[in-house]
């Protein structure tokens, strides 16, 4: 019975970690679809990259945290870290800019909510 609780103890806190990143993530969407450029790090600038680096990292340590209590759990890796970091760097002259793509990912997010 020790180990049925210590796992859905472990289970909620991997649901409450996984509520706090999209919340972040959120957060740092919002951001830059009203203008702020970096989160995606498309063009490479030293001052965006160096001002977005503080949320990229607690993104990172939060998702860190979730694949760790998943695997703990025999879950699946948490997709939506990958799916961010891969989005991020250097895209083509024609590719929407960061707001844009921040708008695209926050319907994402917020149509996925119930």
């Amino acid at each position: 019975m020790a180990k049925a609780d210590r796992l859905a103890r472990l289970d909620a806190r991997r649901l409450e970690l996984e509520a706090e990143y999209t919340a972040a993530l959120i957060a740092a969407l919002r951001t830059t679809a009203a203008g702020k450029w970096g989160l995606f790090d498309h063009q490479g600038d030293r001052h965006a990259r160096a001002a977005t680096a503080p949320v990229v990292e607690d993104l990172t340590d939060l998702a860190d945290a979730i694949d760790s209590a998943r695997d703990q759990l025999g879950l699946e890796p948490f997709d939506l870290h990958r799916e961010f970091l891969a989005s991020r760097g250097p895209v083509a002259s024609q590719a929407v800019g960061e707001p844009k793509q921040a708008q695209a990912w926050l319907a994402r997010l917020t149509d996925a909510k119930p």
